[in-house]
């Protein structure tokens, strides 16, 4: 097998995977190694977040999630289900970011409604993220694929920088403007 043109490693949230698998095979197809991460309870994500369950080798984390408000929808567990000190409910918001994320110069998209709300980016890139990208408003489904589809396709094929392939796929419509790159 030939060098990747890029790694990513893909973080499936509840309800996300369809779109998840479209974006692995497209991301594939353009010559990516890809990871996927399904994401069953808060602490399958905290170990992606901190790095513990992450490929050494990583250019792109897509953090795939329905958002609301700016916080990740998890999935919800029955009391007894949890893990002595994990986040309880359905939310995962820029504090527990704040408490577990240690992604060093990793590049993260957030890629659900809201999860590029100034908030949660800034709990990211204060963790140490080199970039952060993420709709910063209700973006539409198809929409929010098509971005993602659009930006590793200019970086891939021809070989934008970030701030070039993000102001491409943004400019698509209204729904994919709604996304916002924020840096450390």
């Amino acid at each position: 097998m030939s060098k990747p043109e890029l790694y990513v490693s893909i973080v499936v949230g509840p309800n996300c995977d369809i779109e998840s698998i479209a974006l692995r095979s497209v991301l594939e197809s353009f010559g990516a190694r890809v990871t996927f991460h399904l994401i069953g309870r808060p602490n399958d994500l905290i170990d992606v977040l901190s790095g513990q369950d992450l490929d050494q080798k990583l250019d792109y984390l897509i953090l795939n999630f329905h958002g609301d408000e700016g916080r990740f929808i998890m999935p919800e567990l029955g009391e007894e289900v949890y893990e002595l000190n994990e986040p309880r409910g359905v939310f995962f918001s820029s504090q527990e970011v704040l408490q577990y994320c240690q992604l060093h110069g990793v590049k993260v998209i957030a890629s659900g409604c809201s999860l590029g709300e100034k908030q949660l980016a800034s709990a990211f890139l204060e963790s140490g993220c080199h970039s952060y990208l993420g709709p910063d408003d209700y973006i539409d489904g198809n929409a929010n694929l098509m971005f993602l589809i659009s930006f590793m396709y200019e970086i891939i094929a021809h070989g934008k920088t970030q701030q070039e392939a993000y102001e491409i796929a943004k400019a698509i419509d209204t729904e994919t403007s709604m996304y916002q790159l924020y840096f450390s």
